[in-house]
């Protein structure tokens, strides 16, 4: 019976379902973190998934002219190599023209028109024997295609940490988002807790108020309030494009979505904690810091997880609150710069975009087992 219904039509679907979630979200990071790691000309002539076997590159060299041969047993002889010592790479077939690069195979001598012969070798050595003595000038063109063995490195993401502007930019997200998902937790909590279990006028105006405000776009009151701010900063006299000026940005963005779940989640704790806690002479302050703070974890990690991940992949309020310039560009900004000016330079998109998503991925990873914890209480339980 256990058996029957562990491998049920409907179990199966859900398994597959869940699979098919799990690769469609695994595969693109799988793609970016491969593609950071490339070679930067293996990654523009193929794709991530052929990252493990070799990749084949048309190339050309020129022999040396004719002051360059040597007479060997009466023959006149030019000898060279395509690559440099350790590159690993092959040559899997020549040509005298570029459009007809697998013209003669490798390791097999050819006689070309003015009657010498060429033997290009797979390792990448030739040989031009004739027996006349050479008088071009320049050197021969020789065209091949070249089999270059996979390649990773770090040398992409030294790159764009130390000449790309990408390591600035990621202390400037840094410090606009630990603030800026700290600060809203906090508020939210002390307000949470009172909307749930303390008694004044107007709770429910209140609790109505928040939940009104979660539906406002943010692109509604971005203008007004950036207006308001700038008021104050010309009144007062500071700068009103600083860390503090989007820290309180996004704490207010972010409080009515926090309150709301929050609340939720604390009023559904057993009333009969709290009345205990009451007849024992705890106070309010007590019974939140050692009572409702320790039990609402679950609560807390899961808006954790979402202030974070909308404040770090923010680019919009970062623009209008802090603008640009040394100190300010957090790492959107910089990937769009960078989007811009090296748009095609993968190895350097790559590497940038995968520095940005790690930190998330390691939060979400980290947290994700209170995640769906802390939505359903919210979501079932409350008053």
């Amino acid at each position: 019976m256990i058996n029957a219904q562990k491998y049920s039509p409907g179990t199966i679907v859900k398994h597959l379902l869940v699979l098919f979630l799990v690769v469609l979200w695994t595969l693109p990071t799988a793609g970016l973190l491969i593609s950071s790691v490339r070679d930067k000309d293996q990654l523009i002539v193929s794709g991530w998934w052929t990252a493990l076997v070799p990749t084949e590159r048309n190339e050309v060299h020129r022999t040396p002219p004719a002051s360059g041969q040597v007479e060997v047993d009466g023959q006149f002889v030019i000898e060279g190599q395509f690559f440099s010592a350790g590159s690993g790479r092959t040559v899997q077939a020549w040509g005298e023209r570029a459009n007809n690069l697998g013209e003669f195979p490798a390791n097999e001598p050819i006689t070309i028109a003015d009657g010498s012969v060429i033997t290009v070798f797979n390792d990448g050595q030739y040989r031009w024997e004739s027996d006349t003595a050479f008088t071009h000038s320049p050197g021969k063109r020789l065209f091949y295609v070249a089999a270059i063995p996979p390649r990773f490195t770090l040398e992409n993401y030294k790159n764009v940490l130390a000449s790309e502007g990408i390591g600035p930019s990621f202390v400037n997200t840094m410090t606009v988002t630990l603030p800026a998902t700290f600060i809203p937790i906090m508020i939210a909590a002390f307000a949470a807790y009172a909307l749930a279990w303390m008694q004044f006028p107007g709770r429910l105006f209140l609790l109505a108020v928040m939940v009104g405000l979660i539906v406002v776009p943010l692109q509604m009151s971005l203008i007004p309030i950036l207006r308001t701010y700038n008021t104050l900063g010309a009144t007062f006299g500071f700068d009103s494009r600083n860390y503090v000026g989007i820290w309180l940005a996004h704490t207010g963005f972010g409080l009515p979505l926090a309150i709301y779940l929050l609340r939720n989640y604390m009023a559904g704790l057993p009333k009969e904690i709290m009345e205990s806690a009451r007849m024992d002479g705890a106070s309010h302050f007590k019974i939140f810091v050692t009572i409702v703070l320790p039990l609402s974890f679950p609560a807390l990690a899961s808006f954790a997880i979402f202030q974070f991940l909308w404040v770090w992949n923010d680019l919009l309020v970062a623009s209008v609150f802090l603008g640009q310039g040394e100190g300010k560009t957090v790492l959107t900004q910089q990937l769009r710069e960078l989007l811009g000016s090296r748009g095609q330079n993968w190895e350097v998109l790559t590497a940038g975009a995968f520095i940005s998503i790690i930190v998330p991925l390691v939060v979400f990873l980290s947290l994700q087992r209170y995640f769906v914890r802390g939505l359903l209480a919210g979501s079932v339980k409350g008053g």
